[in-house]
C-alpha cells in the first residue's frame, strides 16, 4: 500500500464532521505507528523492561 492510498484510508476512516486538526491528528499518529513497526520489525526497538524503566523515571 502506498503512502498516499494509507492517508486516504486513515481519513476515510473518520467520521464526516471531523475537522482538519482531527484528521491532522489521525494522520500523525499513524505515521507514529508505522515508524515505531518499523523499527520493531528491523530489531531496533526497546525491550518492555527497559520500557519501564524510563517510564518510571518520571514517575517519581
Amino acid at each position: 500500500m502506498t503512502t498516499k492510498e494509507l492517508a486516504k484510508r486513515v481519513i476515510e476512516s473518520l467520521p464526516d464532521d471531523s475537522t482538519l486538526d482531527d484528521i491532522i491528528h489521525a494522520l500523525y499518529l499513524k505515521a507514529k505507528f508505522e515508524h515505531g513497526e518499523a523499527e520493531i520489525r528491523r530489531g531496533e526497538g526497546i525491550s518492555d523492561e527497559q520500557a519501564r524503566k524510563r517510564l518510571g523515571k518520571w514517575a517519581g
